[in-house]
């Protein structure tokens, strides 16, 4: 994939928030709705927007969270690919169907768990192509182990998602040879430049408060990194 910026914007905004206040008034449900930012206020003051549609999580279904980290991809893949956001959700829903085996889905009513493998699919791709997230990756996981090894598989840092390299989280020691030491035991992540320094730097604790991610144990002879496949939990 060739990266290229789109040239007009989507031109609807999605976010999250919380319901303040509900009533029932001359057979309408009246809501006060707190919407976190405030991307919302200036989209709905620039195109005078007064028509919503409204997403309520019912806890089954895919997650009003899970909908905002994929709507969040979406944005970043079509300025990355130059698609327009809905052939952008396209594509990555025939990626996931090609990786995974499993049937199309709606966005608005599929099951949380087909949301978090959509999730992990996405992450998948966007590593493997250099697509840089405009957020923390870890912000946008669902399945947190899933995403470090997948990080440490494509050599992506597990922070920005740029080219990094193995850090090791649990210390080799002073006189071993690392060319020759057996490291399967020690915890591992993957982490640009910048991040490997901030790691070294700061120490294991204050970088877990800093980031929320740490080292897992990861075998380097690995060459697959397998999805939470639907289609193997069924047959359970």
């Amino acid at each position: 994939m060739d990266g290229k910026r789109s040239g007009e914007g989507d031109q609807r905004v999605y976010a999250v928030g919380n319901i303040a206040e509900c009533r029932k008034e001359n057979g309408n449900t009246m809501l006060q709705i707190a919407l976190d930012g405030e991307q919302a206020a200036g989209f709905i003051t620039r195109k005078e927007t007064v028509k919503i549609g409204l997403w309520l999580d019912d806890g089954r279904t895919i997650s009003v969270m899970q909908r905002k980290k994929i709507y969040a991809f979406i944005r970043d893949f079509s300025v990355y690919t130059g698609y327009t956001p809905e052939e952008s959700k396209e594509v990555l829903k025939y990626l996931y169907v090609e990786r995974t085996g499993q049937p199309y889905f709606s966005l608005s009513d599929c099951s949380m768990d087909t949301a978090r493998t959509f999730i992990n699919v996405i992450i998948d791709v966007f590593l493997e192509h250099g697509i840089i997230v405009s957020d923390a990756l870890y912000n946008r996981a669902e399945d947190m182990e899933y995403m470090l090894r997948s990080c440490l598989r494509y050599r992506k840092c597990s922070i920005c998602g740029r080219d990094g390299e193995i850090h090791h989280w649990d210390a080799i020691g002073m006189g071993n040879d690392r060319r020759h030491y057996d490291d399967s035991d020690n915890r591992k992540i993957c982490l640009c430049r910048k991040h490997h320094t901030i790691a070294h730097s700061y120490g294991r604790e204050r970088f877990v408060q800093m980031y929320h991610v740490s080292g897992i144990y990861y075998d380097e002879d690995s060459k697959r990194v397998f999805i939470n496949n639907q289609k193997e939990e069924e047959s359970l």
